[in-house]
C-alpha cells in the first residue's frame, strides 16, 4: 500500500511537532511558511493532503489556498485548515476558497486524525472515479473526451509561456487485415503494445489519448513542429520493432503512420486546425506508402 504525503504548514515549530507524531502513519513534510509550502507542492511529486494554518506572516493561509486552487495542477489536493481563528466569517471564508475541512486550535488529536483519514478516502475515492472517467480503461491512455478538455488548458498555458504546442496523430496501418487474419484478441494485444510504446516515449508534460478504435493523439506542449517529427520517427521505429506473439505462435509485426502539426499561437484559439493538419499529413502518409511520417506547417 501506498504511503500517502501530507504537506503541513504551521508558522509555529511546536505545532508541526505535534502533527508529524501524530500523523507517523504518514508521510509529513512541514513547512512554517506558506511560500515554502508552494514551492514543496510544486517540487513534490505528489501531495495527496494538506493541512494549512491560516496566520502565517508574509502569505496567510487563505492566499495559499488561493494560488493551490488558481493551479490546474494542484486545485484537486484537499485542503484541511487547521487555525485557532473559530469565527463563522473565518470558517466561511475557508470553505469559500476550497478548503474542505475546518479544525480549530487546540486540536484534539484523535479527531484530527479521523478527520485526515476520511479526507484522504474520500479524495481516493474520487480520483478513482475521475481515472475511470478520463482514460480509456484498455489502453489506459487518455480518452477523447479528457483529451479535448485538457487541450484547451495546455493550449491556454503555452500561450502564455510563448511556447510552441504540436501534436502528432498516428494510425495502425492496415489494422482491419489483423483483426480479419488473427481475431479481434491478438488486435486488442496491437492496441495494447503500442500503447505501451507511446507511455515509454511520453515526458510528464505530454498528452497521450486513444482518439478512437486505432487511432490515437499525442499533444507536446513546449515542442516545435520539428521536435515532434524526431519523436513521430522515434515511435515509427519502435512500433517497426516490436512483435506480437499469435495464438497460431506466429509472430506478427505491424506498423504505424504518422502525422505532425504545429498549433499557431498567435491566430488558432483552439487546436482543431492543428489536429486537422495533422490528420492531413496522416492521411498523406498512408496514401504514400504507409510506415511513415509526414508534417503539415501552420498555415
Amino acid at each position: 500500500m501506498t504511503i500517502k504525503t501530507i504537506l503541513a504548514v504551521d508558522d509555529t515549530a511546536t505545532n508541526l511537532d505535534i502533527l508529524e507524531e501524530l500523523l507517523e502513519q504518514y508521510d509529513v513534510i512541514a513547512t512554517i511558511s506558506g511560500v515554502d509550502a508552494l514551492k514543496i507542492v510544486e517540487e513534490e511529486k505528489k501531495i495527496d493532503l494538506i493541512l494549512l494554518d491560516i496566520m502565517m506572516p508574509n502569505m496567510n493561509g487563505y492566499e495559499v489556498c488561493k494560488k493551490l486552487k488558481a493551479d490546474e495542477r494542484t486545485k484537486d489536493i484537499p485542503i484541511i485548515f487547521i487555525t485557532a481563528k473559530a469565527d463563522e466569517n473565518s470558517i466561511e471564508k475557508a470553505y469559500d476558497l476550497g478548503g474542505t475541512d475546518y479544525v480549530t486550535k487546540p486540536f484534539r488529536p484523535k479527531e484530527l486524525l479521523s478527520r485526515v483519514k476520511k479526507e484522504l478516502k474520500y479524495h481516493e475515492m474520487m480520483e478513482e472515479l475521475k481515472i475511470l472517467a478520463s482514460t480509456d480503461p484498455m489502453t489506459k491512455l487518455y480518452n477523447r473526451r479528457y483529451f479535448t478538455q485538457i487541450s484547451e488548458h495546455t493550449l491556454d498555458l503555452m500561450k502564455r509561456e510563448k511556447k510552441n504546442l504540436s501534436v502528432i496523430m498516428l494510425d495502425i496501418d492496415k489494422f482491419k487485415n489483423v483483426n480479419d487474419t488473427y481475431g479481434h484478441k491478438v488486435g486488442d494485444d496491437v492496441i495494447i503494445a503500442l500503447s505501451n510504446k507511446l507511455l515509454e516515449h511520453q515526458r510528464k508534460s505530454d498528452i497521450c489519448c486513444r482518439y478512437g478504435g486505432e487511432e490515437f493523439v499525442i499533444l507536446l506542449p513546449n515542442t516545435s513542429i520539428n521536435g515532434a517529427n524526431v519523436l513521430a520517427q522515434k515511435i515509427r521505429e519502435d512500433i517497426e520493432a516490436l512483435t506480437i506473439n499469435t495464438s497460431s505462435n506466429k509472430d506478427l509485426k505491424f506498423t504505424v503512420s504518422l502525422g505532425v502539426s504545429q498549433v499557431n499561437l498567435e491566430n488558432e484559439y483552439n487546436i482543431e486546425l492543428a489536429l486537422k493538419r495533422a490528420d492531413d499529413a496522416l492521411y498523406e502518409a498512408k496514401e504514400t506508402g504507409r510506415n511513415r511520417v509526414c508534417c503539415k506547417m501552420t498555415i
